[in-house]
Order: C-alpha cells, then structure tokens, then sequence
C-alpha cells in the first residue's frame, strides 16, 4: 500500500492508492486559479471542484478565498475518502464537503459561482490496464463535451470556470466553446521552462453575453528559467503555498 504526502504551507494533502498525483502543473494552476478568483465580484461565494482527487485544487482555493464554500465532487471512493481527510485536517473544514458520485449523474441542488476542473488529460491516447487511472487520466467516464455541458448545465448566468489542459487540445476547445456558447476570459501558456515550448494552458471562461465585449486576456507563463530555478512568475504565484520558496 503506497502512503505519500505533499506538505504545503498551510496544509498537508495525503495520498494513499490515489490514480491522480500532485504534480507542479497543478499547483501551478490551483496558484493561478485561486488568483482569478480573487478578482471575481464579492457575490461570488459557492464553487465546484469537479473531480478533485484528493482535494488539492479546492485546498489551495479555500485558503486564499476563506469566505466561499466548496463542494468537492470524486467519482473515485479511495480518492474521495482521502480527501475527506484532507479536508477534516486544516481550519477550513466547515466550507469543504466531498461527494462520492460520479457528476455526469449527479443532480445537485443548486447552481454555482465558480466551477473548477482538471480534466482527463490523455483522451485518444495510449491507455493503461489500469481502470483508475484510465478514469482519471483519460475519457472512460468524462470526456470535454461532456464536461462542458455539466459546466453549463451547473453554472449560474453570471458565474465563471476554470480549467487545466494540455496545450495540444488548444485548437480542439475553440469550436467546443462555441458550441456551449462560452467565452475565454483569460488564457495562460505554461511552459515547463523558458527553454521548452507550451505544455500545458489554463482557461478561465464564462457564459457568453452580449453587452460584454472585452477581448480575451493572453499570456504565457514558465515554471523554470534557463538555469532550472523557479521563475519570478511562479515564485509570486506559489509563494503562499510552497513551503521553500
């Protein structure tokens, strides 16, 4: 049985037999998240974490947005469970709740301000023999139309979502947005250093609306400079969570 953890400055998220694994794209967008949230209106208090492991994203929310509630949903029950432990263990608990459904069947009672989601990564490509992790890291049981039309059916008029994906899927999205009537708000190109080329990209969206016409907020992001050490950009975004930086 594999037990491993991720100590962070205010709190520590457990890992036990869990397909999803904390990785620094993640925190870098649960950073980057937090940070959009932040910016939103004062009335925007209820959020939704959709597949959230072992809780790290709604954590890192949490603790910059201590006023917003969370709901947590994990189809996982291993993950679930675990991150129900998370979430007993750090001073925000009364604002966290996971539930073990799967969110394609899932009715919940009312709709939210914010919805955040890191969604399967690997659709159509070489999958695993294990079942988990081909739920976790690819389309078995949740594909982007899909999660696009939960976000939809799940979001208030006015609410805003946010979501990590690897940036080859970047053309794919466009005409997906404009299916479900989406807007890109800001959309940020991560690269894993100023030597490599875009890896990841993260989108912050809303509902289209027609008196809003702001053009999108583009910009490019590197974990690393050309020497391997964290970038001024990174460091000012994770700099509240690390423990080391």
């Amino acid at each position: 049985m594999s037990n491993s953890f991720f100590r962070f400055k205010q709190f520590t998220v457990h890992q036990q037999n869990c397909a999803m694994k904390i990785t620094t794209d993640a925190c870098l967008f649960g950073a980057w998240t937090a940070m959009q949230l932040k910016q939103l209106p004062e009335k925007t208090k209820t959020i939704l974490d959709i597949g959230t492991g072992t809780g790290l994203l709604s954590l890192m929310l949490i603790q910059k947005n201590q006023t917003h509630s969370i709901n947590a949903i994990e189809i996982d029950k291993n993950a679930a469970m675990q991150a129900a432990t998370n979430f007993a263990a750090t001073p925000w608990k009364e604002k966290l709740n996971v539930i073990n459904e799967n969110v394609i069947n899932f009715s919940f009672p009312k709709l939210f301000d914010f919805i955040i989601c890191n969604p399967p990564f690997y659709e159509n490509d070489l999958k695993s023999n294990n079942i988990k992790k081909n739920i976790a890291h690819h389309d078995e049981g949740l594909n982007l139309k899909n999660l696009f039309q939960i976000i939809k059916t799940n979001l208030s008029n006015d609410g805003t979502f946010c979501m990590l994906l690897p940036y080859k899927r970047d053309i794919e999205i466009h005409p997906i947005f404009h299916q479900y009537h989406f807007k890109i708000i800001t959309k940020t190109y991560v690269r894993q250093s100023t030597k490599h080329d875009f890896f990841r990209i993260l989108i912050h969206g809303k509902i289209e609306n027609d008196a809003d016409n702001r053009e999108p907020i583009i910009n490019e992001i590197s974990i690393c400079d050309e020497e391997k050490l964290y970038t001024r950009e990174f460091i000012s975004l994770l700099k509240d969570y690390y423990l080391k930086l």
